[in-house]
């Protein structure tokens, strides 16, 4: 028998494919952070704006694309571990299939016909049609 927490290296709970690489480039209003893109637009309009007489420290300018640099690198990463998560989901979906799989307090068993991942993570379809969410506890044999 193998624990399904096991197989998906991840927590229960955790959402499939969490949000899109494009959600991480979005502000959050109230927060006071900048994404990818406002970061962008204020480093280019103060550098168009800045006085010819006295340009920016180029101490200053160094550590504002140095910045950038590190907002860059964040929303690659982001995007790296959405997909990752995505990937994790589908072998543990491919790994359930034609199973039979055990809900964590024993009251559900049957064999697993289908495997649906949506936002709340993976949910295992029994042949009967009762569903059962995998996660902490579920095992599958």
């Amino acid at each position: 028998m193998t624990d399904i927490s096991a197989l998906s290296g991840a927590k229960a709970g955790t959402a499939a494919g969490a949000a899109p690489a494009s959600s991480t480039s979005r502000s959050t209003s109230g927060t006071g952070t900048l994404d990818y893109s406002a970061f962008l637009k204020l480093l280019i309009a103060q550098m168009k704006n800045q006085d010819p007489t006295e340009p920016m420290d180029t101490a200053q300018y160094m550590g504002q694309l140095a910045s950038f640099s590190q907002v860059e690198q964040s929303v690659s990463t982001n995007a790296k571990l959405d997909s990752l998560l995505t990937a994790s989901s589908l072998q543990v979906a491919d790994a359930a299939i034609g199973r039979t799989l055990t809900s964590a307090d024993g009251t559900v068993s049957g064999r697993v016909a289908s495997v649906r991942i949506n936002a709340d993570g993976v949910v295992a379809t029994l042949a009967d049609g009762r569903e059962v969410a995998l996660g902490a506890g579920v095992r599958i044999a």
